[in-house]
């Protein structure tokens, strides 16, 4: 196949696809999916070999939030059944992330609820990161707060965050269809100012909330441009009491298109498979192995995963090996500072920036599959917040 064939060459060179290119990967057909998985796969290999890097979520403070991003179980106004509680302990979450790091979590990833930290709650933060540094040595620590204001950035740094997640979660010209309270801009400019205080950045996406093919491949692009080093793909969870709780637009396939579209936008860059793998995956998630090299190990935030034990059965049966601590996740060359010359594939350098609808007709939105498994959407109840032992 032509496409393929390009594409790989492209993901080899780190060079970026044009967009229709990436459109047409979405557009593939069922027949056609093993050998887009096959393609995107050498390019996964070529830079990641068949490592796997695992991650693992603490929720220090779940529900109540101010914001009514529609695809939040934690969202104002929200009716799921999740559980509340308030800002977890230092050595509490130190448990829990210890939990984590037994499973063979190689990055701990602390979350909470809310439109962005006060000075204090950085300072709380703060408290928990060194805690945790100096419980689990070798351990990259990832914080994931909100909205940054002015400083934060640099405090959470100097405190040993190695990283900061700030999803974008859809594309620009769809943001204001899924929140109201804050916008588009300002999870960019929070990417931005992680960068810019020495951390690396972690942003990504969640597919599934009925958006087209266009609306995708708008923010991979944008992702692209904003070069962060990690970018995790969520699947829609849709949970009773939220707004999006009767999207059910995706199916193993689609998923794995998605998967391979963003392998091939973001060829060197660490692509994570995230939250809602196991509704929309299933039993076709070893497959996405050969397109991501980083997973979520166990539970999510307020939805429980697959247990601990079977995401690295999983890895191993699909003959990949987990990462460890002292492997560094990143080819050489981003490294280094990042991708910089001509030859990585920017988007001023190859023309093929994101350019909006006009580019490519947006795609019809699928059918929702015939039989939806909600049955796989379930709760969290164990773990952070809890008397139970975390899933890890």
């Amino acid at each position: 196949m032509d496409l393929l064939n390009a594409l790989v060459d492209k993901g080899l060179r780190r060079e970026l696809p044009t967009r229709e290119e990436a459109l047409a990967v979405l557009a593939t057909s069922d027949d056609e999916l093993l050998d887009v998985v096959a393609a995107a796969g050498k390019v996964r290999r070529q830079w990641f070999g068949r490592r796997v890097k695992l991650n693992y979520l603490v929720n220090l403070k779940s529900g109540l939030c101010p914001e009514d991003c529609s695809y939040c179980s934690q969202r104002l106004g929200s009716k799921a059944e999740i559980l509340k509680y308030t800002w977890l302990k230092p050595d509490d979450a130190s448990k829990a992330a210890a939990a984590g790091v037994a499973g063979g979590a190689k990055r701990v990833c602390l979350v909470a609820s809310g439109r962005g930290p006060t000075d204090k709650d950085v300072e709380r933060v703060s408290k928990t990161i060194s805690t945790i540094k100096e419980q689990n040595e070798g351990i990259e620590v990832c914080a994931c707060l909100g909205l940054l204001s002015e400083g934060q950035a640099g405090r959470l740094h100097e405190a040993g965050a190695d990283a900061y997640n700030h999803n974008l979660n859809t594309s620009e010209a769809t943001y204001g269809d899924i929140c109201t309270t804050h916008d588009y801009s300002d999870r960019v400019s929070t990417v931005q100012q992680a960068q810019a205080a020495g951390m690396s950045a972690c942003s990504g996406l969640i597919a599934g909330m009925g958006e087209s093919d266009a609306d995708l491949v708008d923010v991979v692009f944008a992702l692209r441009e904003l070069d962060p080093d990690s970018v995790p793909v969520n699947f829609l969870i849709p949970f009773e009491g939220t707004p999006l709780a009767k999207e059910w637009h995706l199916t193993p396939q689609r998923a794995l298109r998605i998967l391979a579209m963003v392998r091939f936008v973001c060829p060197d860059i660490e692509v994570r498979l995230a939250g809602g793998r196991e509704v929309h995956l299933r039993s076709m998630q070893p497959l996405a192995l050969h397109l991501v090299n980083s997973i979520f190990l166990g539970d999510y935030l307020t939805s429980e995963g697959q247990a601990g034990k079977d995401d690295l059965a999983m890895i191993a049966d699909a003959g990949f090996e987990v990462e460890g601590t002292d492997t560094t996740t990143l080819p050489e060359h981003r490294r280094a500072g990042g991708c910089g010359g001509g030859d990585c594939g920017d988007a001023e350098s190859t023309g093929s920036a994101c350019a909006g609808k006009d580019a490519a007709p947006a795609a019809t939105i699928p059918a929702p599959p015939e039989e939806s498994r909600r049955d796989l959407v379930s709760v969290r109840r164990r773990g952070a917040g809890t008397e139970l032992p975390p899933n890890a």
